[in-house]
């Protein structure tokens, strides 16, 4: 029975160790990482709050106004006769405080030679033609509406304002 009882005991045994964990917490053969250092807390700081909003008041500033542009004027009368040759191709054209790219080709199109331009918003993204009149660059849709004028202010360098009035410059 001695024997019966051990047999017995032995088989509880390897049926509940098998219903055991493999993995053993405290046993891991990988090295644990260093607890870290509490920040240090600063001091306690106390003091009135700003008195809340009044209504009908905005908690926002105004918004910025950008600067009055005019048409370079000044510009156009110390402005270098422009030849076509030199604007044909890649410009980096600056709007609204944003920038795109405008290309410039001599096929001929509606209102002057063909024009494109890439990822550009407000009155730059209708730009599809261009033309020298003059000291000038005159800029069109696709209609032959014209964008913008622009002057040479500098080498490589044309600014001037869109039809509503907005300033505009081209540059490499």
């Amino acid at each position: 029975m001695k024997m019966h009882t051990l047999l017995i005991a032995v088989a509880v045994t390897a049926a509940l160790g098998g219903c055991q964990r493999t993995s053993f917490g405290g046993l891991s053969t990988q090295p644990q990482p260093a607890p870290l250092m509490p920040a240090p807390v600063g001091g306690v700081q106390s003091g009135q709050l700003a008195p809340p909003p009044t209504p009908g008041a905005t908690e926002f500033p105004a918004a910025p106004t950008a600067p009055e542009t005019t048409a370079p004027q000044v510009a156009a009368a110390n402005a270098p006769e422009l030849t076509r040759e030199a604007l044909i191709g890649r410009w980096s054209a600056g709007t609204g405080g944003t920038s795109c790219d405008v290309f410039l080709s001599l096929t001929k199109w509606t209102g002057g030679y063909r024009a494109a331009s890439r990822g550009c918003v407000g009155a730059a993204a209708s730009i599809s033609a261009w033309d020298v009149q003059g000291k000038q660059v005159i800029l069109s849709d696709s209609s032959g509406n014209q964008v913008a004028r622009l002057y040479q202010s500098a080498n490589e360098r044309y600014d001037g304002s869109t039809a509503s009035g907005q300033s505009i410059s081209l540059s490499r």
